[in-house]
């Protein structure tokens, strides 16, 4: 059994992470020890590692949930919620380009030096 100091350096979860994570419920909260302190087995750390790493992918903490609920031989549900998860990567990644070419446009008309500024201009517009 290990500190929450110590889960989190394994796990790479801030200790505040690791806390708010316990009060969401997605990781069971920990064992005490007999100073009360929190107590985490090798499976706790494995837990904090996963939703870490779920969420270094953008899954959301609900998505994270459910990839925690599948086991190993549920392969098509996870396949599934990761094209789910990817679809909506997609989306953002083609929004974002649409704001960097419009945000490019932008920057170029005030590099042309006209004495109103077409950006502000457009963005009183909208």
């Amino acid at each position: 059994m290990i500190a929450i100091g110590e889960a989190a350096r394994q796990s790479g979860v801030s200790i505040e992470t690791i806390r708010y994570y316990e009060r969401a419920g997605i990781v069971p909260k920990p064992r005490r020890g007999a100073n009360g302190r929190r107590a985490y087995a090798a499976e706790d750390v494995a837990r904090l590692r996963f939703v870490r790493r779920c969420r270094d992918l953008g899954f959301s903490m609900a998505e994270a949930r459910a990839l925690m609920r599948l086991d190993e031989g549920n392969c098509d549900s996870v396949r599934v919620l990761t094209e789910e998860h990817l679809d909506k990567v997609r989306k953002k990644i083609a929004a974002l380009q649409t704001l960097e070419a419009e945000l490019a446009e932008l920057s170029e008309n005030c590099a042309r030096g006209s004495t109103r500024c077409p950006m502000l201009d457009e963005l009183n517009a909208g």
